[in-house]
């Protein structure tokens, strides 16, 4: 198993443009708060997206949700460390409903960037993708780089379980800014998922 020592520093735009790439069968992305959904809406803005406002830690709760209720769809979840630190209890609760059509990323840049780069646990102490393996989630890797990065994301797509990918990032800021209207938001993406006509 690679640790994250052993990894190389990515950019969370690029490694998201990346991810983004790959979407041609309207899969479901969550992006957690932040840079991480600032940069999922400056790398392709799509129906199927959903950018939160300020529920901190609840992007891989919330993917949970969807790949439960549309198993036919994948769902693809981008969560920063900071944010997935306040909700660990989430990932035994994925490996326990084990849903197949669930992929998670976890971009580690070893702080709280938003609210001033204070270093979070993960910075020296927790090794988030050692906490997903021990919670009961098999199929979780560090990338190496960013061609591992899309190799674990196309191995994903048949993995008989959901899958937790760690990546290191720098501490570049997000690119743009998520425009912060929730209903909207929700609206579009129900629209986006086909369960709500649009407004």
């Amino acid at each position: 198993m690679t640790h994250a020592r052993n990894t190389k520093v990515m950019n969370r735009f690029d490694l998201t443009q990346r991810l983004v790439a790959k979407l041609t069968h309207e899969e479901a992305v969550i992006g957690g708060i932040g840079n991480t959904n600032f940069d999922l809406w400056a790398a392709g803005h799509r129906p199927q997206n959903f950018y939160m406002l300020g529920s901190m830690g609840l992007a891989f709760p919330i993917a949970l949700g969807v790949a439960l209720a549309q198993p036919n769809r994948r769902v693809f979840a981008l969560e920063g460390d900071g944010s997935l630190l306040m909700q660990l209890g989430c990932l035994s609760t994925i490996a326990t409903l084990a849903p197949k059509n669930l992929t998670m990323v976890v971009m580690d840049n070893g702080i709280y960037q938003i609210t001033g780069s204070q270093p979070t646990p993960a910075a020296g102490h927790t090794d988030i993708v050692a906490v997903a393996l021990a919670s009961g989630l098999a199929n979780s890797a560090w990338a190496a780089d960013e061609e591992d990065f899309e190799r674990l994301i196309e191995q994903s797509l048949s993995a008989a379980g959901p899958t937790l990918i760690g990546v290191r990032i720098d501490d570049k800021p997000g690119t743009g800014t998520t425009r912060r209207d929730p209903v909207q938001i929700r609206e579009r993406f129900m629209h986006g998922l086909g369960v709500r006509q649009p407004l």
